[in-house]
């Protein structure tokens, strides 16, 4: 019982390979990829402000309780 060996076949015809087509391709999913990126970053850079809002609000509060305490313990000292 010999079975001849199996032949495997090619996705792509070889005659037709154009590594033009394929470099294109490349350039395609990297502008692709580029885009994504940029738009993450984007994304990065907007939640990055809003942080930096929102710390700033933080000690602006922090420094207005402090000198509301002040200012308090300031009045109750004077008649």
């Amino acid at each position: 019982m010999s079975e001849e060996p199996k032949q495997f076949r090619l996705a792509y015809d070889p005659k037709h390979y154009d590594p033009a087509a394929r470099i294109e391709a490349n350039e395609r999913v990297t502008a692709f990829q580029f885009e994504a990126l940029n738009k993450r970053l984007d994304r990065i850079d907007d939640l990055m402000v809003r942080l930096e809002r929102r710390l700033w609000l933080t000690v602006y509060g922090v420094v207005a309780a402090v000198l509301a305490q002040a200012f308090q313990s300031l009045m109750a000292v004077t008649p």
